[in-house]
């Protein structure tokens, strides 16, 4: 079996770009896959996380990124371009290659894919909610120009969502929806967090659909209550870090900024609790990550993902209402109460196994081995 995954890059350290280098890892080592991964805008940055040697990776140095250095009717033609380029490169890329499948992670990549794939089933793996541009309160027409792009999703094979939510959002577009959690990394060592160290962790952007103003809110209210304990961010770079960390510098509320680490699976063992403030999560990766090693974790019900990893009460905490008082309120619980803190960690460490490698990648292989199938009958 030869898949072939296509992106824009794999540039940051982000939660997809992490999911789509184990995955294609995964396939190619638990199933003997030919697995290929192209890129567009990849240019000279280097791979922030490592390929299997197994795995072909190749860029096709579209760079549609540079159109930005035009204005007007000559970026339109530059885009144009752009695109045709792509379409060029991509078809003699696949006849080189006969994928068995393709596999999309860009909306806006999705037609210049079907233009030029023949008869090989697509799947567009959605790593981004299809109501983001809504969730995140963006302008009426940066939400039209959004559901303009997910609308060239309708022609794909099939499209994976990671939550049932998601899922239900897509079937509008494409009635051809599966439902595929991600793969998460979890914690294999037999090392726990001991759940004692006065240290809260959270890990994201400094984006707005973070919202780490309500994070900084809410440790207002914790620090009032517990100035000894610590909040330690670790922030992947977005649009809002210099505003964000200026703003957590003049406040002095015992609030700790890092930059992104590959070692952020050790910072979870030196931390008590988790937190996630977001305004949507197609997954929330970090979530069970966290649970994996014993944490509780405190997040808004927002659409999707948590409600779905979380198990209010039991394993952690599901706010609704984005209320900022209540969140603060649960974390102030968990501060307080050694032994809340220890149960909800263990019943984590077991519910989070539902997103082992194991449990997943099956799902993956029956979903290829069904398209490919369908394409040789």
């Amino acid at each position: 079996m030869r898949i072939l995954y296509v992106n824009d890059a794999l540039a940051i350290w982000g939660g997809m770009e992490r999911i789509l280098v184990e995955k294609v890892n995964l396939l190619a080592e638990m199933y003997g896959y030919d697995m290929h991964v192209v890129t567009v805008n990849q240019g000279s940055h280097p791979l922030p996380y490592t390929l299997s040697s197994k795995v072909h990776f190749q860029d096709l140095d579209i760079s549609f990124h540079h159109i930005y250095h035009y204005k007007g009717l000559k970026r339109w033609l530059t885009l144009r371009e752009k695109h045709a380029l792509f379409q060029h490169k991509f078809k003699a890329y696949i006849d080189a290659v006969c994928p068995d499948v393709i596999v999309s992670m860009r909306t806006e990549l999705t037609s210049d894919i079907l233009k030029s794939k023949g008869d090989i089933p697509l799947v567009f793996e959605s790593h981004a909610s299809r109501w983001a541009q809504r969730f995140n309160g963006y302008s009426m027409f940066e939400v039209l120009m959004s559901d303009l792009s997910n609308r060239r999703v309708r022609h794909a094979d099939m499209v994976v969502a990671l939550t049932q939510g998601d899922a239900a959002d897509w079937r509008l577009l494409n009635p051809r929806v599966s439902v595929i959690p991600n793969v998460v990394h979890l914690n294999e060592s037999g090392v726990y967090s001991s759940v004692s160290n006065k240290s809260v962790i959270f890990v994201g952007r400094y984006s707005h659909q973070k919202d780490i103003d309500s994070l900084i809110k809410i440790w207002q209210i914790v620090n009032s209550r517990h100035p000894d304990w610590t909040l330690n961010i670790y922030g992947g770079f977005g649009v809002e870090q210099q505003r964000l960390v200026s703003t957590i510098n003049q406040l002095s509320i015992n609030i700790v900024t890092h930059a992104p680490t590959s070692e952020i699976f050790s910072k979870y063992l030196e931390s008590s609790i988790m937190v996630l403030t977001s305004r949507f999560e197609p997954f929330g990766l970090v979530l069970p990550e966290a649970m994996s090693y014993g944490l509780p974790v405190v997040a808004f019900d927002c659409p999707y993902g948590p409600a779905e990893i979380i198990t209010d009460g039991v394993d952690g905490f599901l706010v609704g209402g984005r209320d900022v008082q209540m969140f603060a309120d649960k974390v102030c619980l968990l501060i307080e109460n050694d032994g809340l803190r220890r149960t909800m960690g263990q019943r984590g460490i077991l519910s989070c196994q539902r997103y082992a490698a194991e449990r997943v990648m099956p799902l993956w292989k029956d979903l290829f081995e069904q398209l490919a199938g369908k394409r040789k009958v």
